[in-house]
């Protein structure tokens, strides 16, 4: 941290402005050596006009801003100069800045000196890397949610009530003699912790919704061979994405394509079509469409509504019994001889020839996830797998706490607990950290965040 980090903010290649950010606390010395420019003695907040040298030779017409700290994103000195796009002006700008005292960032680094400096908590740090990858409008308004603190501010509360708990079984324990402090037993301490619970649960539900609306709902599309499979997604994504014949067996391999519905990501999985074969490619496109009914959000089984279920049909329902599913019945211009009183689930008539009932299909599937309400929350969530896991940990150690007072143990006992579930908590917000940690959570990121 002693030291003073450079590194490309834009996306490497062929456009309008290229950003190098620098900071650390050689920064402003560092740039003003091969700018036209003298950089110190700018005022804070400021932009200069000049051009970027290399000794006598000028590389670059630049826009350079100056940020003294501590009013910076790393509440270090920061430098960003904005010079014309391109990959080797860039790089040569950037090559100048390591030859005269920076050091190429490592990635998430300035997102990382934020953290250290306390400038953002753990999940703020996550929001940035949210907002930088957003792919739809809903998950753009969850990350600036996370990036305002709302659910830093949600866990802090949390801790503080569980502190001023800790703090008054301390009292209760050391000293018993008195008797104008507040008596903690087992039923107070019992109430808060179904307070906690309930709101620690909440956040681990809007943390799993959060994830549908960040990577979209992950749809596969399952059935026996020339069922229709290909054909709906090519209707559904309006493109000849997937190849379609009366070949049973086309489709080897999986094919995938995204629609936005209202705001919210749709990912569809065209899958091999499911069977019993001897021929090896088959078979294996065939586990492939098993594991992608594991993986999915929601199950969509194509029938054709002019045909009886088949022993295929039958193994397929029994494969996907405990999924989330849709039915779509294919092929509704012909006579039907389906029973769909042997189908447990929400049922769509379709004709792919007409892309007849692709409408109604998409709004069951509008209607299935809530998207009314899902696009209306105000989520505290979490975004980090190893955040969540802390938060599960919490959930668990507190059910610990109230089995412990279901079975009356001493509250001294029950106090390491719930010490347990203050610490991991802070953990999740970044209170208390390991480098370990900062390492696993920052290497994701772009080198210039």
């Amino acid at each position: 941290m002693n030291d003073t980090i450079a590194a490309i903010s834009t996306s490497l290649g062929v456009g309008a402005i290229s950003v190098i950010r620098v900071s650390g606390p050689d920064s402003i010395k560092n740039v003003d050596k091969i700018f036209t420019q003298n950089l110190l003695k700018k005022e804070s907040h400021t932009i200069s006009y000049g051009f970027i040298r290399d000794k006598k030779e000028k590389i670059d017409e630049v826009l350079v801003s100056v940020m003294t700290s501590p009013k910076t994103f790393t509440r270090e000195d920061v430098v960003e100069i904005s010079c014309h796009g391109g990959v080797a002006t860039t790089k040569k700008i950037l090559s100048l800045l390591l030859s005269n005292g920076c050091r190429l960032a490592e990635p998430g680094e300035f997102t990382k000196r934020a953290f250290l400096n306390g400038r953002i908590d753990l999940i703020e740090a996550e929001a940035v890397m949210d907002l930088v990858s957003v792919k739809s409008e809903e998950a753009r308004k969850l990350a600036i949610n996370n990036l305002q603190g709302q659910t830093t501010k949600a866990i802090r509360i949390l801790r503080d009530n569980l502190l001023d708990l800790i703090a008054s079984i301390e009292v209760n324990i050391d000293y018993p003699e008195y008797t104008d402090i507040e008596e903690i037993n087992n039923q107070k301490v019992k109430v808060l912790m179904a307070d906690i619970n309930g709101k620690l649960s909440n956040i681990l539900k809007n943390s799993k919704d959060s994830r549908l609306i960040k990577e979209g709902i992950n749809i596969a599309i399952v059935g026996r061979p020339n069922v229709g499979k290909s054909s709906l997604l090519n209707r559904i994504l309006d493109e000849d994405k997937a190849i379609v014949t009366d070949i049973a067996g086309t489709t080897r391999d999986i094919v995938e394509g995204t629609i936005t519905l209202d705001g919210m990501l749709l990912n569809f999985i065209d899958t091999a079509g499911i069977r019993k074969t001897e021929n090896e490619i088959e078979k294996m496109g065939v586990k492939k469409s098993l594991q992608k009914i594991d993986d999915a959000d929601l199950v969509l089984m194509v029938l054709n509504s002019n045909e009886a279920l088949t022993k295929e049909d039958e193994d397929i329902l029994n494969d996907i019994k405990d999924k989330r599913k849709l039915f779509v019945l294919n092929k509704n211009d012909l006579e039907k001889r389906i029973d769909e009183n042997k189908l447990n689930g929400v049922i769509v008539h379709t004709n792919t020839l007409s892309k007849e009932g692709i409408d109604k299909l998409l709004n069951k599937i509008k209607d299935l996830f809530d998207f009314d309400n899902l696009s209306s929350k105000d989520f505290n969530y979490l975004s980090n797998i190893d955040q969540v896991a802390k938060l599960e940990e919490c959930l668990k150690l507190l059910n610990e706490v109230e089995e412990g007072i279901k079975n009356e143990m001493p509250i001294d006992m029950i106090e390491i607990d719930i010490k347990s579930i203050w610490n991991s908590l802070g953990e999740i917000i970044g209170e208390s950290y390991t480098e370990e940690l900062l390492d696993k959570l920052f290497k994701n990121f772009c080198l210039g965040k």
